[in-house]
């Protein structure tokens, strides 16, 4: 008789029905010299597979795996699949930012993005009360 695993065939089974989308894509967001900094962990991913975007002070990052064709093994059998092809995205809203000077680099599956914050006096108008 051969024992395999309790959890061998269902494990992690239901985790996915219940775990949301962007859970998949975990960061850190912090703040350093008037910078917004994100590190997202995208392990897996190309770089030519994720799209960095910012639209009015929301930061939007994606990534898109596309289904690679299998060799046509037709006597390969899959006991398991965890490889997920599709599609993820997060978005975080980070108010006035320097679009034009956003910063990004992927290296060892971390995406690293730098936002420039704008100076808050600078879009400031006081009004004259009358």
């Amino acid at each position: 008789m051969i024992m395999l695993p309790r959890r061998f065939y269902f494990d992690n089974a239901l985790d996915d029905l219940f775990e949301e989308e962007g859970a998949k894509m975990k960061c850190d967001i912090y703040e350093k010299e008037n910078t917004y900094h994100v590190d997202m962990d995208l392990p897996g991913f190309k770089k030519d597979e994720i799209k960095v975007e910012c639209n009015k002070g929301n930061l939007i990052v994606s990534a898109e795996k596309k289904h690679e064709e299998e060799d046509k093994d037709e006597k390969k059998k899959y006991i398991r699949r965890e490889r997920f092809y599709g599609k993820y995205s997060r978005s975080f809203y980070l108010g006035d930012v320097d679009e034009e000077n956003i910063e990004a680099s992927y290296d060892n599956g971390t995406l690293h993005i730098a936002v420039p914050k704008i100076d808050e006096n600078k879009n400031r108008k006081l009004i004259d009360i009358k």
